[in-house]
């Protein structure tokens, strides 16, 4: 691992520098070097296990990954043709960035494969490294080699098992017609974990099967290092989780447990019921629940379906305060939505995404709103992906801190330059959003503040 000084030094020049050809705001130079020197926690990501030339491809990334569903578009900052990833490739790998397009596509593709090649399996910690990041969060359907080290934290996905009855009905569009078979796939994992094997009827109740599918899951992901669990159900349907009529969802479960079709509003009725039974679960065991909150992605995606007020009835759930809830994304662009439920006292948002869509000077504007208000409540996460080797996680993960960082060091710049807050309370803020709210909001262990 190396020293505070070796990455904070990189990270310094890179938060200190302007966009080449946009002028942003200015970093106090002092916090911005102070700002680098904090080894962050990444409290949402999707990291890939290292995998060597001819071993089959990591596919356990995502739950939901979106490679299966109609084109869409991307946000500009997302795209090759935004210039943060040439400079994301010439920081961790040297790729020159005035190459002519083709000549650095082949400079990155060999630096990529022998750079793995090199380090193996202690690649993945390479780029935590490299992008001043301590601890990452791992959003994965299951860990492996390389992750498995105590900087990698296990999140597991949990909306499958929300959907225990056939679920065709519920894929209304080319989005969702791919995804729900997808949960499916996962339930049916989860029942062989368990060494169920389903049948019509098995478990016959609903009781019985959050008894022993539901609850016994959660236990085994707990059981493996999972610190939290993750809701991606804006990709599928709307967050109203409404307040749930355990005897309506009962009956449903009952009626079709040895085969049909729900009709939409009595599968809804059953999901209402098992997403509290999870979180509640989730929190028992010591476990916070992430909850997918952003416009976009997916040409037939619903953003009106993923506001983050709709989440309200599930946060003022009296049942549920012994549950630690992370809005993740932000709620974007929804952000005064996000804010309001930050009163919540068990209710955290983080930043990830909003760190690789928003320029540093948007994403400043969000963050000096938020720790205005609610400073203790806002956690940073990158949500770094692997989209090939132009765009490998790491350097996803590279930009997102690049952004996040130097956000934070125009936020707080502008607050001291204010005379909102002191120094010192600059730096007690920057500790809070790149470590220490996390450690408070996903109960963290064996980690120091």
């Amino acid at each position: 691992m190396r020293s505070s000084l070796a990455f904070s030094l990189p990270l310094s020049l890179a938060l200190l520098t302007p966009h080449p050809v946009m002028a942003q705001a200015a970093v106090d130079s002092a916090l911005g070097a102070y700002i680098a020197s904090i080894r962050a926690i990444d409290t949402h990501a999707h990291p890939m296990r290292p995998v060597a030339t001819g071993e089959p491809a990591d596919s356990e990334y995502d739950a939901l990954p979106l490679d299966g569903i109609p084109p869409f578009g991307f946000p500009h900052r997302l795209t090759q043709e935004d210039p943060i990833w040439q400079r994301a490739q010439f920081a961790l790998y040297g790729v020159p960035i005035a190459m002519p397009d083709s000549a650095r596509k082949s400079a990155l593709d060999a630096a990529v494969t022998g750079n793995i090649a090199k380090r193996g399996l202690h690649f993945p910690e390479w780029a935590l490294d490299e992008a001043g990041v301590d601890v990452m969060f791992a959003n994965r359907v299951a860990m492996g080699p390389g992750l498995d080290t105590p900087r990698f934290r296990w999140i597991a996905f949990v909306d499958a098992l929300m959907l225990p009855l056939d679920t065709r009905a519920e894929g209304t569009t080319p989005d969702t017609r791919v995804l729900y078979p997808r949960e499916t796939r996962l339930l049916r994992r989860y029942l062989r974990d368990l060494g169920i094997t389903r049948t019509p009827g098995t478990p016959g109740t609903l009781a019985e099967y959050v008894r022993r599918v539901v609850t016994p899951t959660l236990e085994r992901q707990r059981a493996a290092g999972a610190i939290a669990v993750k809701f991606e159900a804006a990709y599928l349907r709307p967050l109203d989780f409404a307040d749930p009529d355990s005897a309506q969802a009962a009956r449903v479960y009952a009626h079709y447990s040895s085969g049909g079709v729900p009709t939409h509003a009595e599968y809804k009725a059953l999901e209402d019921y098992l997403f509290r039974v999870i979180a509640r679960a989730a929190g028992r065991l010591g476990m916070s629940v992430q909850i997918h909150s952003l416009e976009t992605f997916g040409s037939y995606y619903k953003s009106a379906g993923a506001a983050p007020h709709l989440l309200e009835p599930t946060f003022n759930d009296s049942t549920l305060r012994g549950t630690n809830f992370v809005v993740i994304h932000g709620g974007w662009p929804l952000v005064n939505e996000t804010q309001a439920l930050l009163a919540k006292p068990n209710v955290y948002t983080d930043i990830s995404a909003m760190d690789l869509i928003l320029s540093p000077t948007e994403l400043a504007r969000v963050l000096r709103q938020w720790l205005g208000e609610f400073p203790d409540k806002v956690l940073y996460g990158s949500d770094a992906f692997d989209g090939g080797t132009e765009q490998g996680w790491e350097q996803v993960a590279w930009v997102g801190s690049m952004t996040a960082r130097r956000a934070l060091g125009i936020a707080l710049t502008g607050m001291m330059r204010d005379g909102e807050i002191s120094r010192s309370r600059a730096e007690a803020l920057a500790r809070m959003v790149l470590r220490e709210n996390a450690i408070t909001a996903y109960r963290l262990s064996g980690v120091s503040r």
